[in-house]
C-alpha cells in the first residue's frame, strides 16, 4: 500500500539508509535516474554513487547533522529547476534510520 502512495506522489522520492545505501525509488524515481539518466540497479547501492562529488559532500553533511535531531534540509536546485531536500526518518525512539530524497519544482523562477 505505501508504494502505491508514493508512486502517486508527481516526485521523484528515493530512500536510503543511514549508510546511504538505496533501500526504495518510488515509480518517478526510478524513470528518473534508470531511463532518463541511464543509471542501473540502484537499490542496495550508495546514493552518493549517483551524485557529483560536491552534492555527495552536502548529502553527507546533511546526514550527519540529521543524526543529531536536525531537521530536513535543503540541498539546491538541479538542472531541471527543482529544489532537492533531504528529510529524515526515525524510528519510535526518534534515532535516524535513514533519509529520502525529494525534489520540487521551483516556482519562484
Amino acid at each position: 500500500m505505501y508504494s502505491y502512495i508514493l508512486d502517486a506522489f508527481p516526485y521523484e522520492i528515493v530512500f536510503a539508509d543511514k549508510d546511504h545505501i538505496i533501500r526504495y525509488m518510488n515509480r518517478e524515481a526510478e524513470y528518473r535516474y534508470y531511463i532518463v539518466r541511464g543509471y542501473r540497479e540502484l537499490i542496495g547501492r550508495s546514493i552518493l554513487d549517483c551524485h557529483s562529488e560536491e552534492t555527495g559532500q552536502r548529502i553527507a553533511g546533511a546526514v550527519e547533522r540529521m543524526k543529531n535531531h536536525g531537521d530536513e534540509e535543503l540541498i539546491g536546485l538541479n538542472e531541471n529547476n527543482e529544489k532537492t531536500y533531504l528529510t529524515p526518518v526515525r524510528n519510535e525512539d526518534g534515532e535516524l534510520i535513514g533519509y529520502f530524497e525529494r525534489f520540487e519544482k521551483d516556482t519562484q523562477k
